[in-house]
């Protein structure tokens, strides 16, 4: 079984990292209200970067990681994985 780190944009334009074992169901969830406390209210919300990591100790450390960049690190993560 694989874990995704994942960033959200939100409709404020602010950034949201979290970690799940299924994003199609993670971000329903958000996007339905009821995910994080962050996110609510901060829609709408759009999936702009996902890293798939072998476990969930993984994804914590990775979550933990992309959690301590300056948002122009953030940005030049997610535009890399788009390309």
């Amino acid at each position: 079984m694989f874990w995704y780190v994942y960033m959200l944009r939100c409709g404020d334009g602010t950034l949201y990292t979290g970690i799940t074992d299924n994003i199609l169901r993670r971000l329903a969830v958000h996007q339905a209200g009821k995910g994080a406390k962050y996110t609510r209210g901060r829609g709408p919300l759009e999936l702009v970067y996902q890293e798939k990591v072998p476990d969930k100790s993984a994804a914590l450390r990775r979550e933990a990681a992309i959690k301590k960049l300056k948002r122009a690190e953030k940005e030049k993560l997610i535009k890399e994985a788009q390309k």
